[in-house]
């Protein structure tokens, strides 16, 4: 497949504002950033008062400076965690396993707004709640024991226990292609073939951004591989993907870029194999489905993702299609649970995919900064509207 390049896209500073994903934005991007953060927030934001709720629901109330968890411990099985943001910085919640594994996130919470998290645990033992105000560095970490051998999901239900295994196996289809196209780039970079690399720099990468929610699960290797250059912990290196990007579309390629694209493949194979091997929940499903839709909101939408490049909506489009997948997985427990809720994903997924067809450009699609403000919104409004639906899965698909 073929990609319209540009040869010198100018860098576009942004002021860092998260280690791993985020930045600030300007002129343009931030009106529609802040538009689409806002509303998509907003989708699952409920009011809450600092104390655990009916429901059984663990309330966080998250400042600035403090992270208070209003009970540190729970059994085995579905955990919900209500988090009221009570500071004046955005902030995301973290549920941590050992090694800094992610077992559940909530990112976006704005000032006055409360969102829910609901993770499945599986086995008893230490665990780790942070907030992240700012949504970056370690965050505000607290100790959190789960005790108990609730049996799993996927034990006392066989249509989730096939929804996680037709997951896995997608997990599995898109880690073996992310391996041979990452490669293939890496080779292309190496014998300092610029134009085929640009080629596969979006291609690649879409294999990536549709499992993205596993990948970013193991420790710093998301950072590593995806991180932008301003969303970097100040002294770590910058590498990976957009490293290279800014080497093939703005700097040039220089003496250290093989080093780099080396380091890639190693640190992907490492993702690969993990992700591979990783047993998965249908909470997670449900979070990851949610989860890739915040990243075009608060990445590929804004044009802030691939900067140099503009390949954003390449994506963009890997995005929506991993979240779809997640959705699809799960769907036959979605729609026995709430019809209507089925219909609706349904239809909001259709729409999304006919709003992202209408920018295509041979076999792939136009650059970010060939598309109008009218056509910005346009997507942003379609991805909101289907931002609603998707909030809702995790809820239903754990109810009893």
């Amino acid at each position: 497949m073929g990609v319209v390049r540009r040869d010198r896209a100018p860098a576009v500073p942004h002021p860092a504002t998260r280690p791993r994903r985020r930045s600030q934005l300007t002129g343009v991007i931030v009106r529609k950033a802040l538009v689409i953060i806002g509303s998509l927030a907003l989708l699952t934001a409920c009011s809450g008062n600092g104390t655990q709720d009916a429901s059984g629901a663990i309330a966080v109330e998250a400042t600035d400076d403090a992270c208070k968890v209003a009970r540190t411990s729970a059994g085995t099985g579905n955990v919900t965690f209500e988090v009221t943001n009570k500071g004046t910085k955005v902030t995301e919640f973290y549920l941590y396993a050992e090694g800094d594994r992610i077992l559940g996130e909530v990112e976006n919470i704005g000032p006055g707004l409360t969102r829910k998290l609901i993770v499945e645990v599986g086995e008893s033992g230490k665990l780790q709640t942070a907030c992240k105000p700012g949504m970056k560095g370690d965050g505000i970490r607290g100790e959190f024991t789960v005790t108990g051998d609730a049996k799993k999901a996927t034990d006392a239900d066989a249509q989730l226990a096939e929804a996680t295994k037709s997951y896995q196996r997608y997990v599995n289809s898109q880690a073996d292609q992310l391996l041979v196209k990452t490669e293939e780039f890496v080779n292309a970079v190496k014998a300092k073939k610029v134009d085929e690399a640009k080629a596969l720099f979006p291609i690649s990468r879409i294999y990536w951004e549709r499992i993205e929610p596993v990948a970013e699960s193991f420790g710093d290797l998301d950072p590593k591989i995806d991180g932008r250059e301003d969303a970097i912990e100040p002294g770590t290196e910058f590498t990976g993907f957009h490293r290279l990007e800014k080497d093939l579309w703005v700097d040039g390629l220089k003496d250290d870029s093989p080093k780099i694209a080396d380091q890639l493949l190693v640190d992907v194979k490492d993702i690969v194999n993990k992700a591979k091997t990783v047993e998965l929940n249908p909470t997670q499903l449900a979070n990851g489905a949610k989860e890739l839709l915040d990243e075009v909101a608060t990445g590929k939408i804004t044009g802030e993702e691939d900067r140099y490049s503009h390949t954003d909506l390449w994506d963009f489009r890997s995005n929506v299609d991993g979240s779809q997948a997640a959705v699809a997985a799960l769907r036959p427990v979605i729609a026995a649970k709430d019809a209507a809720l089925a219909t609706s994903l349904d239809e909001k997924f259709k729409a999304l995919d006919e709003a992202l067809e209408k920018h295509r450009k041979g076999d792939g699609f136009k650059l970010y900064t060939e598309l109008t403000p009218d056509e910005i919104k346009a997507l942003a409004e379609t991805l909101d509207a289907l931002g609603e639906p998707v909030s809702k899965v995790a809820e239903v698909v754990t109810s009893k």
